[in-house]
């Protein structure tokens, strides 16, 4: 992906985790179903050279906990980071710098909900993302598993 910061002329490429549909775990045989990212991902912008290193945890058989994120990040031309931050994805994140300083890096439980703006799905192309997935979309949002991996398929 990309991302273009207007008020920096910063342009970032980045990578994207893989998404699990999860259901079972090892405590119970029916759990209600959860979206699992996982995967090693990175975020980099050519014009300060800064870079991020991120791994999305997934959650083991036995014990662990689910959302869990680590992630590095470094100055241009450093191979050590300057601030490591871990938590979860969903929650609190904590850094710390290589000061020895620690902090709330970001509690995403706190950040306000902005509304998508998007084109109309009557006005999108059939390939369009939210035109070509609105089936699995809702079948995941009434819960329905199986007519989601359906329709997906």
């Amino acid at each position: 992906g990309c991302v273009t910061c207007l008020d920096h002329d910063e342009h970032y490429i980045l990578t994207f985790p893989n998404g699990y549909g999860r259901q079972v775990d090892a405590l119970s045989i029916l759990t209600v179903p959860w979206i699992e990212l996982g995967g090693e991902c990175s975020i980099s912008c050519s014009k300060t050279g800064y870079n991020a290193s991120i791994v999305f945890h997934t959650k083991p058989f036995y014990g662990g906990k689910k959302h869990r994120v680590t992630a590095e990040i470094f100055s241009p031309n450093d191979k050590k980071p300057f601030c490591s931050i871990e938590g979860e994805w969903n929650g609190v994140m904590y850094a710390k710098y290589s000061t020895g300083e620690n902090a709330v890096f970001i509690d995403t439980k706190k950040m306000p909900t902005i509304k998508k703006k998007v084109r109309k799905l009557e006005d999108q192309d059939d390939f369009e993302s939210r035109c070509l997935w609105k089936d699995v979309t809702y079948n995941l949002k009434i819960r329905d598993i199986d007519a989601a991996t359906a329709a997906k398929h």
